[in-house]
């Protein structure tokens, strides 16, 4: 009987990636939540124990059901608001209000508003780390990053990049990794010091924007909205391992257990990558989503994306703006929920 385990195992195992595989191949739009109110929109975040989404939109964070899109709460007053951080251990979230340089901190409990922190000029994303116990906001027009430690709500230190951030990712071993969307680089510093330690070059991708980390193979994703193109980089020394053409990306998400990284497009579709090992990655297919659909977000327990957008009409153009943005439609603003 013992001679017979090992082929079980790998049998099992191999029967075990390839439902893995066809899961991830039948990915499709399954629902689609609307929520009331008009405005641009930015980041959402997923907070998997209570299976809640956070999405900005407008000067508001509304707070829906994951599975039924049920409103459960709205925090007001946020200002240009670009995304939402949650830390769980102390049952508080921050926002990050863009046109008013400051956070809003939130109970999650009640959603009440507990208070507000000052941060650099611009702030857009928001990453809670969890090896350092602190929050990072990358301030676009200031071109820093702000720390707040979440136990007193104080500003403690301001990081320099050398350009405007966009997305940060931790490693959960106290380095984090931010986009630089007008130098083309991934910048490192460390959580607890707060120096710079490295400038990667992207050397295949324009305008970084979108950011997602495999801790395992240490690889980071990196979607690149001016080329339309997804860079994978080895985080250990940025060294540019692989590019795919995908579309207008501003937003990454990996799942750890698909090992798929999933890149969000504004032309209306999601990207799928699956990393196969560390050096060997497939470009899967194409999503549909619906134009506008650029940020993402993920449920790393039901596997399930989201992303969000509005319906809206072109704009003819003119000899002062000759791309202009498109009109939204009033009270079509929506969340769409993929899986299989």
């Amino acid at each position: 009987m013992k001679k017979s385990i090992l082929p079980i195992c790998i049998l099992l195992c191999g029967m075990s990636y390839q439902a893995l595989a066809q899961n991830t191949s039948n990915f499709h739009l399954l629902k689609s939540f609307d929520i009331k109110g008009d405005g641009g929109w930015d980041y959402l975040t997923v907070e998997e124990g209570n299976k809640l989404i956070y999405v900005s939109h407008g000067d508001q964070v509304n707070i829906i059901k994951e599975e039924t899109g049920d409103s459960v709460g709205v925090i007001k007053n946020t200002n240009g608001v670009h995304g939402i951080g949650l830390v769980k251990a102390l049952n508080k979230g921050y926002t990050t209000n863009g046109r008013s340089n400051n956070c809003t901190v939130f109970d999650l409990k009640n959603n009440e508003v507990m208070g507000t922190v000052v941060v650099g000029t611009n702030p857009d994303a928001i990453l809670y780390d969890d090896y350092s116990k602190k929050i990072f906001v990358f301030n676009g027009r200031s071109n820093d990053a702000s720390v707040i430690d979440p136990t007193t709500d104080k500003m403690i230190a301001t990081i320099p990049l050398g350009g405007k951030p966009e997305t940060g990712v931790s490693d959960g071993k106290g380095q984090i990794f931010v986009n630089v969307e007008d130098t083309n680089e991934v910048v490192v510093f460390d959580a607890n010091t707060f120096k710079v330690k490295y400038r990667y070059k992207i050397n295949d991708g324009d305008e970084p924007s979108g950011l997602a980390l495999d801790r395992i193979t240490h690889r980071l994703f990196i979607g690149c909205g001016g080329n339309q193109t997804l860079v994978v980089m080895d985080a250990t020394n940025g060294k540019n391992i692989a590019h795919f053409p995908i579309g207008n990306c501003d937003g990454v998400a990996f799942d750890p257990i698909y090992k798929m990284a999933y890149a969000s497009n504004g032309n209306g579709f999601i990207s799928m990558l699956k990393e196969k090992d560390a050096n060997t990655f497939e470009l899967l297919k194409n999503i549909p989503t619906e134009a506008g659909a650029r940020t993402i977000a993920i449920d790393t327990k039901t596997h399930h994306i989201f992303t969000s957008t509005a319906k809206s009409t072109p704009v003819a153009p003119t000899a002062e703006n000759a791309h202009p943005r498109p009109k939204l439609i009033p009270g079509t603003f929506h969340v769409l929920d993929i899986g299989n």
